[in-house]
């Protein structure tokens, strides 16, 4: 079973490289963009870490082998919604529980800072969408032509979860 926890800025380093190999690898299934990320200081991601929830989940080698993040604005208005953001998991812990205990671990937090919860999922990811729907989110509109990446568009799913 993977450890979980919150991340710390001694944690940077290894969080760059895991959200770097996210967005590499499966870039419509994120918002953001590998070369804008890559460009930026670890100053930068380590300020993500902190002004962040960002967990990660640990194999028993001590290697972080997935990740996710809640982001709470901090407006009047909308402070009573989060959002998860940044979900990814290596390859090799892929089918071994690790993405349900990194999502019910973000659940959990999130539980005790906000009324609901939000996502964007690729529709074509049907490995994440049983995930989160498995743990209680429904989709509740597609956003077209979301993400366009190298003159092709991608639709994004927006998913939510009330407490």
């Amino acid at each position: 079973m993977p450890s979980i926890r919150r991340l710390t800025e001694v944690d940077t380093h290894a969080f760059r490289e895991i959200r770097l190999e996210g967005l590499q690898l499966h870039p419509s299934a994120f918002g953001a963009d590998y070369e804008d990320e890559r460009a930026q200081p670890d100053a930068w991601f380590r300020a993500r870490v902190i002004d962040h929830a960002v967990f990660g989940a640990f194999l028993d080698n001590g290697s972080l082998a997935g990740v996710a993040g809640l982001m709470v604005p901090t407006g009047a208005k909308m402070k009573h919604k989060g959002t998860l953001w940044g979900m990814y998991v290596r390859p090799v812990a892929r089918g071994t529980g690790l993405a349900a205990a990194l999502v019910l671990e973000i659940i959990d937090y999130a539980k005790t800072r906000v009324e609901e919860l939000t996502l964007h999922c690729s529709p074509d990811n049907a490995a994440a969408i049983r995930l989160y729907e498995a743990v209680g989110f429904s989709v509740y509109a597609t956003e077209p032509r979301a993400l366009k990446i190298d003159g092709i568009y991608f639709d994004s799913l927006l998913m939510t979860k009330r407490f």
